[in-house]
């Protein structure tokens, strides 16, 4: 018997789609893509990791900067990545993508020598085979002799230790050799060749899967039902899968009825479409999911249905698929004839529960300033250009601090601290960054033009954040306009998938007492707003940063969480601050710019100490706030 370990392997395709951004045009006309993980095999194995079954895949992606987005973003997503094999001769395969309207996707395959076309016997090993409850074959896969012999070598594995075989039919007509190769669109195409060679795996099968037109040509049959009854002849214990698009799925577990819709069904829902690729490598995830945890058939049809309306309703194949927390909650209303894309809960949930993970406690030097650091230039009449050097010599200080170690990072601006920002990245540091522009109330964003333009040049690691001078007694008009600043972030992120940081300052625009953080947050979390991070400033009454916790965990149990910042307060002051909040289980570190790095600016702008000595005096400072927060939270 199989070990359990994991409860299915994928086996195949893995790629790099490119989707067009543009809705509604001809791909000869797109201008822009957004990359994903895709490949039938690879996009199940991220399909059944979100959806909660321990998942690994077997495949080939070239050893370039693809193939490696690929294994790193497998292993994000849960992925087993034993069975990802780099092939040294050859690129990762490419497929693009276009949305022409809600009927055609024109569709390139980029996959002459691809690395993973060249899987062979040799990348199956029975140690990593014999982990698993079951296998996922693909129909492409049988179409080169290589890659064919692989598979088979697989599937005698699997039952030779008490799993189970399961066929995608995943007919690709070009990719069989019987459509042109620039007909990656094309679905069904009529082939004796394809058919026999289907008909000699089938029976090795114990989970077979397929649209009507799969169905047909893995049988040779072009009546959907004759189609059904030849393959239970050849494979008389198997259950049968036929996805029939909009109208769901129906499941044929033993003796075939007079039509197919006698067979076993779940429930169907009818969504907006926006894209259908990838759309049946959902509906494999939810079916699986069910399959392998033994629940009733018309509720893995159910999972299976709405996995797909997920697929179609959004652009992306596996970066869009839900995780079962989606899943769950959409299962649970009343009503699912409607957009998914507009639902504003699932658009949460869905980024919330598929964010990376993410090192806590946050221990950030923050030096996103820019209007102090304006001010103190201009003071001492130093050119502002002097501004981009010293905040590279805070990238430093936080470096050696970090040492490398996961939890650190920075708040650095992109208009003085572009190399800065180049730095940090290249020592692993977290990295926020901000949009706001300083000092204004009522909110106004810095820069020109589009916010969504600007975030767009952002690599997609940045968290975004926004600083709003906002208190909970503040006039009507002036909430109202700043909230909808707010909204406008919110929503730029959640459209391109950024994290989002809010920051409260309250205190500089009424008193504080232990309830007005908290009110604060209340009414942003009213409007709708619900940051990936808060960061806030320090409170001195430990009630105080208890409310704050409830008023988050009544409103966003997926919260990252809170990271508490400076104001320019001593030292000791700050200290005092950690161990009222460090106790707090949403409070999740800190960020503290000026108190850290204002006295060594002052003396390096006036060439007091050299940039070493800068460096020194900021690290060590900073050094004693990360003591003094891990004291406290011990």
């Amino acid at each position: 018997m199989t070990n359990g370990e994991l409860d299915i392997i994928t086996i195949g395709r893995s790629s790099i789609d490119l989707y067009s951004q543009q809705i509604g045009c001809r791909l000869e006309d797109t201008s822009s893509f957004n990359k994903a993980v895709g490949g039938c095999p690879a996009n199940i194995a991220i399909g059944t990791a979100r959806l909660g079954l321990k998942s690994g895949v077997i495949t080939r992606v070239g050893n370039d900067h693809f193939g490696h987005f690929i294994i790193q973003q497998m292993q994000r997503e849960g992925v087993n990545t034993k069975g990802i094999h780099q092939d040294p001769e050859r690129l990762t395969a490419l497929a693009i993508l276009g949305i022409r309207d809600s009927e055609q996707f024109p569709l390139l395959f980029y996959r002459t020598d691809c690395a993973d076309a060249a899987l062979s016997e040799e990348d199956i090993h029975e140690d990593f085979i014999k982990t698993a409850k079951a296998i996922v074959v693909t129909g492409t896969h049988f179409a080169k002799e290589n890659s064919e012999k692989a598979q088979r070598k697989a599937m005698k594995l699997i039952h030779a230790h008490g799993g189970k075989v399961v066929i995608d039919i995943d007919y690709r007509p070009n990719l069989w050799g019987v459509a042109s190769i620039g007909d990656g669109e094309a679905r069904y195409v009529r082939s004796k060749e394809v058919t026999e060679k289907l008909l000699s795996i089938i029976p090795e099968c114990d989970l077979i899967v397929g649209t009507e037109e799969e169905l047909h040509i893995a049988s040779g049959y072009e009546d959907t039902i004759q189609a059904i009854r030849h393959i239970r002849k050849i494979a008389p214990k198997a259950t049968i899968v036929c996805k029939r698009g909009p109208i769901g799925c129906v499941v044929f577990d033993g003796n075939i009825p007079e039509s197919l819709d006698q067979g076993i069904k779940g429930k169907g829902f009818k969504v907006t479409v926006c894209n259908t690729l990838g759309a049946g490598d959902a509906f494999m995830s939810g079916f699986l999911r069910g399959w392998l945890k033994n629940e009733p058939i018309n509720i893995c049809c159910t999972y299976a249905n709405a996995c797909g309306a997920f697929a179609v309703s959004r652009l992306l194949c596996s970066p869009e698929y839900p995780t079962f927390v989606e899943l769950t909650h959409f299962l649970n209303q009343n009503s699912h004839d409607h957009s998914i894309q507009q639902d504003q809960m699932l658009t949460h949930l869905h980024q919330a529960t598929t964010r990376p993970a993410q090192a806590t406690p946050i221990m950030a030097l923050a030096c996103d300033h820019r209007l102090q650091l304006e001010e103190m230039v201009d003071e001492y009449g130093v050119s502002r250009d002097k501004i981009s050097e010293f905040k590279i010599l805070t990238i430093k200080a936080a470096a050696l601090v970090a040492k490398g170690r996961p939890g650190f990072g920075t708040f650095m601006d992109g208009r003085y601290g572009q190399e800065a920002l180049f730095l940090a990245s290249h020592e692993n540091l977290w990295i926020s960054r901000p949009i706001e522009y300083p000092g204004s109330r009522p909110l106004d964003f810095d820069g020109k033009g589009s916010l969504g333009a600007q975030l767009l040049s952002w690599p997609a690691q940045h968290t975004v954040k926004c600083l709003c001078f906002y208190h909970p007694d503040d006039p009507v008009e002036l909430k109202n306009k700043q909230i909808r600043e707010l909204e406008r972030a919110y929503d730029a992120c959640q459209r391109l998938q950024r994290e989002l940081l809010i920051e409260i300052i309250a205190g500089k625009n009424g008193p504080l007492d232990s309830q007005t953080i908290a009110t604060a947050l209340q009414q942003l979390y009213d409007a709708g707003l619900k940051p990936a991070w808060w960061k806030l400033e320090p409170q001195q009454d430990q009630a105080a940063w208890k409310a704050i916790n409830n008023v988050i965990k009544h409103n966003d149990l997926f919260c990252r969480g809170v990271v508490v910042l400076g104001l320019d307060a001593p030292l000791e002051t700050i200290t005092q601050a950690f161990q009222a909040a460090a106790q707090i289980s949403y409070v999740k570190g800190f960020a503290v710019g000026r108190t850290i790095f204002g006295e060594p600016a002052r003396q390096w702008f006036t060439k007091q100490i050299n940039d070493d000595e800068a460096i020194q005096k900021m690290a060590d400072t900073f050094q004693q706030l990360v003591d003094a927060w891990q004291k406290a939270a011990q």
